[in-house]
C-alpha cells in the first residue's frame, strides 16, 4: 500500500513523523465505454484548445479562472510556499468528546503510520491519550491545493485521520421532513417493538450482492452462456395502509425469521387499503332537481342562425 502523503502530526511541542495511507478501497465493478457499432474502446485525450495538440501529463499545469477570458497560472511551487503550518503537518487544534461530532461531517478515512523509530513513542503516547480520554483530536491539514479539517481517532491499534467537511459544506435539512403528522404513542411503541424484533447484527456479515450479481453476469457472458436468472425484488407498494397493522405484521414476521415463537398477545394485524378520499354524497331535494335541469340544458342542441346575404 503506497502512502498518499508524508509529513508529521504536531500537537503542542510534540511532533510525530507519519505516513498517510488509505483506510478503504473500492471493490465496485468498473466498466469501459465502447462504440456500440463496432465495440471500439472510447478514449479521452487532453487537448490544448489553442493548438489542438494532445498533451502529456508533465505538460499540464494549473491556473485560476479570474474571468472567462483571463487565466492566472499557479505553479505547484507557489502553493508549497504558502505560509500555512498545515502545509507540512497535520496540526492539532483542539480535543473534543467523540459524541460531539455529527457523523454527517465524516469524509474519507486514512491510517496514520509512524515513520521510523523516532515516531514510535510519541505515536503510542497520542494513541493512549485519545483512548483514555475518549476524545478525538481536531486537526487542520493541507492536501491537493486546499486546507482541510480532520479528526484523529483510534481504530484498533492505529490512529486514523478522518477527513471532516467544513461547517459551510453541510447543506441544511430544513423543509425536507414531513410536517403536521400525528402519531399515537402506541404506534411509536410498536415501531420500537419492531426494532427489537429485528434486532442487531454483526455488520461484517453483509456483502455487496449487487457487485456479485454483476460479476456473475459478466463471467457468464465472457464464457458465452446465458447469464443466471435472478428474482426481481418486490415492487414498493403505493397504497395507503393501516400503519399499526403493518407494524404488528412486521413484528410477527421478524420474530418468525429469528426462530422465535409468535407472541399470541400481540394480535394478528392485516394490512388493509385505506380510502384516500371520502365517498361523494348524493344530492337530494331541490339541489338534485337543479343539477338535472342544468345537465339537460347542456345537452340540448343550439339553434342555427340564418345568415343574411347581401345582393351584389
Amino acid at each position: 500500500m503506497r502512502p498518499v502523503w508524508s509529513g508529521a502530526v504536531s500537537f503542542g511541542l510534540v511532533t510525530i513523523p507519519i505516513k498517510v495511507l488509505p483506510a478503504t478501497e473500492d471493490h465496485s465493478v468498473s466498466f469501459r465505454q465502447i462504440h456500440t457499432t463496432d465495440g471500439g474502446r472510447i478514449r479521452y485525450r487532453k487537448v490544448c484548445e489553442l493548438d489542438e495538440k494532445v498533451l502529456e501529463q508533465d505538460e499540464i499545469g494549473r491556473a485560476y479562472e479570474e474571468s472567462k477570458d483571463h487565466l492566472v497560472p499557479i505553479a505547484d511551487e507557489e502553493l508549497d510556499r504558502l505560509p500555512l503550518p498545515t502545509a507540512k503537518a497535520i496540526d492539532v487544534q483542539a480535543f473534543v468528546p467523540a459524541e460531539t461530532l455529527d457523523p454527517i461531517r465524516f469524509g474519507r478515512p486514512y491510517y496514520l503510520q509512524g515513520d521510523g523509530a523516532v515516531a514510535a513513542k510519541p505515536y503510542t503516547l497520542l494513541r493512549e491519550a485519545l483512548e483514555r480520554s475518549a476524545n478525538v483530536a481536531i486537526a487542520k491539514f493541507a492536501w491537493h491545493g486546499r486546507e482541510r479539517l480532520g479528526a484523529l481517532r483510534v481504530v484498533g491499534d492505529a490512529i486514523v485521520l478522518q477527513a471532516l467537511h467544513w461547517p459551510d459544506e453541510i447543506r441544511s435539512s430544513e423543509g425536507l421532513a414531513p410536517t403536521g403528522v400525528e402519531l399515537s404513542d402506541s404506534e411509536v411503541d410498536e415501531a420500537i417493538t419492531l426494532m427489537d424484533a429485528i434486532g442487531g447484527a454483526d455488520v461484517s456479515q453483509y456483502r455487496d450482492q449487487y457487485r456479485e450479481a454483476v460479476e456473475a453476469v459478466v463471467q457468464a457472458m465472457a464464457a458465452g452462456v446465458e447469464p443466471p436468472e435472478t428474482e426481481a425484488p418486490a415492487e414498493a407498494g403505493g397504497k395507503v395502509v393501516d400503519l399499526m397493522a403493518a407494524l404488528k405484521d412486521s413484528v410477527r414476521e421478524a420474530r418468525k425469521a429469528r426462530g422465535e415463537a409468535p407472541d399470541e398477545t400481540a394480535g394478528e394485524g392485516e394490512v388493509h387499503e385505506m380510502p384516500s378520499k371520502p365517498p361523494k354524497k348524493k344530492a337530494t331535494g331541490k339541489k338534485a332537481a337543479a343539477k338535472a335541469a342544468a345537465k339537460t340544458a347542456k345537452k340540448a342542441p343550439a339553434k342555427k342562425t340564418a345568415r343574411k346575404r347581401t345582393a351584389s
